[in-house]
């Protein structure tokens, strides 16, 4: 199990794709990252051996158009199947709502009327919540942003009726009193997992033990 686990890096540094489209998982503080998914990556360094180096992404879904290029070792994804055609997931380490929100005008009072003739979505492309919505709306349209800062901003521009998102990065770009509120209800609950890209059963079965004695130990809710 141990030799498995190095084989997930086999470059001088163990490359860790980092998402910092949800806050509820990593943030940047100057040059410092943190969050419960950075702490993660330098704890599998740590017991790999080998420095981490971190690729940095504004989004999840150009996260995952790289999982094929080559360019991180490991990663941190929501779970989904047409993802799994792609790369290979651990258990769960984390659950999050995604949610929405809207302008205080709006007659939308939950998460549950926004599927109606109408309705334009903002979502950033290729989240968890897109490929959620993308599978279930009925009658919204879907706007999709590069990522999910950008669909804030396209929102606080003007566009669109509603925007999706982790309701821990809805919540820090439209705070109380902004003249956008966040609506009751969720979207999805997301759940997260690590990453590695393809399919080598004996790296993700090691991956999926560091994860499990990582949730055992409370790891992941200290540095959540």
């Amino acid at each position: 199990m141990t030799s498995d686990l190095a084989a997930i890096a086999p470059h001088p540094a163990l490359r860790a794709a980092i998402n910092l489209g949800n806050r509820a998982l990593a943030r940047r503080d100057g040059d410092a990252l943190h969050g419960v998914s950075p702490a993660l990556a330098r704890r599998l360094a740590d017991e790999i051996g080998k420095p981490v180096e971190f690729v940095v992404y504004d989004g999840a879904g150009k996260t995952f158009a790289d999982a094929t290029a080559g360019l991180w070792d490991v990663a941190f994804l929501a779970i989904d199947a047409k993802r799994a055609e792609a790369v290979s997931f651990t258990r769960p380490y984390k659950e999050i709502v995604a949610t929405c929100a809207v302008r205080d005008g709006s007659p939308l009072t939950a998460v549950d009327e926004i599927d109606v003739p109408g309705t334009r979505i903002l979502v950033g492309r290729g989240s968890a919540y897109d490929l959620h919505l993308t599978a279930t709306l009925r009658h919204a349209e879907l706007i999709r942003a590069a990522d999910p800062g950008a669909s804030f901003e396209q929102f606080r521009a003007g566009e669109a009726d509603v925007v999706a998102g982790v309701l821990q990065s809805l919540q820090r770009a439209f705070p109380d009193g902004g003249g956008i509120r966040i609506l009751p209800g969720r979207i999805t609950t997301v759940r997260q997992a690590m990453v590695l890209p393809g399919h080598d059963p004996a790296r993700i079965a090691a991956l999926d033990d560091f994860v499990g004695r990582a949730l055992a130990e409370g790891f992941v809710d200290t540095h959540s």
